[in-house]
């Protein structure tokens, strides 16, 4: 606590007898650099500088020092004995004293005061412990360095230029393997594929490891899907965990997986998660609608102040939200003003859950550059804090994202802490450059991406940073860095060909790529119910539909495309394919089918549940795609024949029997579907994104860490429970990490079910161990190690052995570390 921390609120007379007890004033002349300043830093500042005026008393100039507080003047001039401040600071009165936490001043530091106040209270020219100015706010765009041979490009002259003044001599660059595995981890997420990287490592062009980013950058799925990871830990999106079960908390997958895909301009991106709207993505600023009692400091308008602020603006106000912060400038005035923008009505302040009875004016956090209306409606407030976010006049917006992406390729951000945007960076011009790029270009990220990874900084030869970056910090090149948790999970899919069996409810369309043209279907597939009027209103029900159908052979994918009014469930051949019932009548959701179908009769069973209170429409659309789509000018013998679409063929009971999913199960007593209308038909309207979606490609890869929620090895590995903002995960290896990596069950599983499937394929050894180190570290194996390993799996490899060749590689620090 600071020295006066507490509200000063009566200035008691001090009896003579305890006035003779102050401590004597210092017999010399005081220098206020030396004697006083490092007192009032030490124990006053914190409360009553930096724009904080605790008990009415602040200390940010000699001017408001000497102005009076709640209870009149602090000091008389000239006269120490008679002096509020010092009778406080002296412990004469035990039950007024300050601090009233921590140790005291010492006698000497009190006649230092006294003499301070004697001699007038004399206080060096330009000194000030106001706030500091904000810094990383204003748009500024450096002057770039000379070109050089080794730094021709505007974002290496900045760095050489760094370099120079820091006595670094930089290393060369990385060889093309090293490049190409750090490039694709960090763009998509993913391990070159052999094919892949035989391909760059015989490519001679000299411009290849542009062409190489750019490839990657335009890989959309791959993209895509990685980048999720990225930004669900920054917007708390996830999709399980607290909040979601009571409707307390929503997604914002579909929209932010968009955006992704789109590539959407950032002060877009960031106007529409900040206003959302009706139709946007509230999610975000929404929150976590907590159950029960909580403190005052994570209302759900207050969790969009802080959630906005760290997030786009690196600004931390998780401690104003409580109380006026220790450890930076912000004000609890400053958190209640952001957060008052989101609320219906006036927010009434809270202390350290202590109410407050007054309420902070709604303002911005930085209001020189612009002001909210106090009386405005809420959603006028929301659209003017939206357009104030991303004013041209706002750099720290750019600055912000531009530092959280160095910081992910590199390991370590230009500004440290990374959500701490006051601080300056190692490289100002640097910084601000970048910034500026990216506000003249458009707010395209993947622009500013390829500018990072196409530098001849970003090829420099990987150093250890240990824990991170300290105060001592100076930048010699990217980091080594761990794989996230979703990167290690998607590297042992890659080497042991075992991925998730699917994605969570809502993103099964994510694994499809739409096609670009809406062709008719093979088959036909209308909208159906029980009832012939559910088009225009039924009540709310669940009705259950049967398919059998036959296949010569199970197909190489078979994907069942769906839209229902309101929910629906799957099973096949009494496998339950899909879990969740939630989702929308106009999201299409895409269902692998393929591992629950067998050579034969076949049976799909769909519970489909028109929610609701009142009557409504209601109705089932589905298609089953078998086999992948036949290419342009394909002859009628070579389309899927397979393929099958909801229709009068389908059977129906609004009756729910025991085992009606089975395969078995008697539906001879069932009633036939009646056909409400094509795609196309009202209330829907959802042909167009039916059929190409139905038509589509299937997407690069499968079903991948990001899609999923997180299982136990993913939280062993630091994936968070986003139910707060995480900018960073950590780098260090903890206890429970080591455990899950040497004998976790998940892991485990994992790794036994690979070396099955690799004996299943019945290569020889040679083959299987180089196909195992290509996969996974992206080379051939030594020597030694083919030696090693040939003699571990012998001629005829068992599963047991492959087990330990994939553990072996999978623990190396070459398969888990980007270097």
């Amino acid at each position: 606590m600071g020295l006066w921390a507490w509200p000063i609120l009566v200035q008691a007379k001090i009896p003579a007898d305890q006035l003779a007890k102050l401590p004597p004033p210092a017999s010399r002349t005081v220098d206020f650099d030396k004697d006083i300043r490092p007192i009032l830093e030490a124990s006053c500042v914190k409360c009553h500088g930096r724009g904080k005026s605790k008990g009415g008393f602040q200390l940010d100039t000699r001017e408001t020092f000497l102005k009076d507080g709640d209870s009149g003047p602090a000091v008389k001039l000239g006269d120490s004995a008679g002096s509020y401040l010092i009778h406080l600071v002296s412990g004469l009165d035990e039950d007024d004293i300050m601090p009233q936490k921590g140790s005291r001043l010492t006698a000497e530091q009190v006649g230092l005061l006294r003499a301070w106040v004697d001699q007038q209270l004399p206080w060096t020219a330009g000194v000030t412990f106001a706030r500091e100015p904000h810094r990383n706010l204003k748009p500024h765009r450096p002057e770039l360095p000379p070109a050089s041979d080794e730094a021709r490009r505007p974002l290496d002259r900045l760095v050489w230029d760094y370099f120079r003044r820091h006595g670094v001599l930089p290393g060369a660059p990385v060889d093309d393997r090293t490049f190409a595995r750090r490039v694709f981890l960090d763009v998509v997420g993913l391990l070159p594929s052999p094919e892949e990287l035989s391909g760059f490592l015989a490519d001679g062009s000299p411009d290849k490891r542009e062409r190489l980013v750019s490839r990657l950058l335009a890989d959309t799925p791959r993209y895509s899907q990685h980048w999720l990871t990225f930004w669900n830990d920054l917007l708390r999106n996830d999709y399980k965990g607290t909040g979601y079960i009571d409707g307390g908390r929503e997604q914002v997958t579909q929209w932010l997986y968009a955006s992704l895909k789109n590539n959407r301009r950032y002060d877009e991106f960031v106007r529409e998660l900040v206003s959302p709207g009706e139709k946007g993505p509230k999610g975000f600023t929404k929150g976590i609608v907590w159950r029960g009692t909580i403190n005052a400091s994570q209302t759900p308008q207050m969790q969009a102040a802080q959630n906005i602020a760290q997030v786009f603006l690196g600004v931390n106000l998780k401690c104003a939200s409580c109380h006026d912060s220790f450890i930076d400038d912000w004000q609890l005035a400053d958190a209640y003003g952001m957060a008052g923008i989101y609320a219906d009505d006036k927010l009434d302040m809270v202390q350290c859950d202590k109410p407050l009875g007054k309420h902070a004016p709604v303002k911005f956090l930085f209001p020189e550059l612009g002001g909210i209306s106090d009386d405005a409606p809420k959603s006028e407030r929301i659209a003017r804090l939206a357009q104030l976010m991303v004013d041209p006049a706002n750099g720290r917006l750019p600055r912000t994202i531009v530092n959280r992406l160095w910081a992910r390729f590199f390991g370590a951000g230009l500004v440290e802490p990374i959500d701490v945007m006051q601080n300056p960076a190692w490289s100002q011009d640097l910084l601000d450059w970048l910034a500026e790029d990216l506000v003249e270009h458009g707010y395209d990220l993947k622009r500013t991406m390829e500018l990072i990874l196409t530098s001849r900084t970003y090829q420099l030869p990987a150093v250890n940073l240990g824990d991170g970056a300290d105060k001592s910090f100076v930048f010699r090149g990217p980091a080594v860095r761990r794989l996230t948790a979703e990167q290690f999970r998607d590297a042992l899919g890659q080497l042991t060909g075992v991925w998730y069996d699917r994605p969570e409810s809502g993103l099964d369309s994510l694994l499809l790529e739409k096609s670009a043209v809406a062709a008719a279907l093979p088959a036909e597939a209308y909208w159906i119910w029980s009832d012939p009027h559910a088009a225009q209103a039924v009540p709310p029900q669940t009705v259950y539909f049967r398919k059998v159908f036959t296949l010569a052979e199970v197909p190489s994918e078979a994907f069942l495309v769906a839209h229902a009014d309101n929910s629906f469930r799957l099973w096949v051949n009494g496998r339950q394919a899909r879990k969740e019932g939630d989702g929308s009548w106009n999201e299409t959701s895409v269902v692998d089918v393929r591992p629950y179908l067998v050579a034969g009769t076949n049976t799909l069973a769909v519970e489909a549940v028109n929610g609701g209170s009142d009557p409504n429409p209601a109705g089932f659309l589905g298609y089953l795609r078998v086999g992948p789509r036949p290419k342009p000018g394909a002859s009628a013998a070579d389309r899927p024949m397979a393929d099958l679409g909801t229709d009068a063929t389908w059977t129906t009971s609004t009756n729910r029997v025991e085992g009606w999913q089975k395969p078995e199960f008697d539906a001879s007593g069932w009633g036939m579907a009646q056909v409400l209308g094509s795609a196309s038909m009202e209330p829907w309207q959802v042909a167009d994104t039916f059929v190409s979606v139905a038509m589509g490609r299937s997407a690069v890869g499968t079903v991948r860490a990001s899609l999923v929620a997180a299982d136990p090895l993913a939280v062993a590995l630091g994936r968070p429970n986003r139910e707060q903002v995480t900018s960073s995960r950590p780098s260090t290896a903890t206890t429970i990490q080591m455990l899950e990596l040497t004998n976790g069950g998940t892991l485990a599983k994992l790794i036994q079910t690979g070396a099955s499937k690799l004996v299943d394929a019945a290569q020889p050894a040679g083959v299987l161990i180089g196909g195992v180190f290509s996969r996974g570290l992206g080379r051939s194996p030594t020597e030694e190690e083919a030696g090693l390993t040939q003699s571990l799996l012998g001629d005829k490899p068992a599963p047991d052995a492959v087990e330990d060749l994939l553990w072996s590689v999978a623990m190396l620090p070459e398969f888990q570390l980007i270097y």
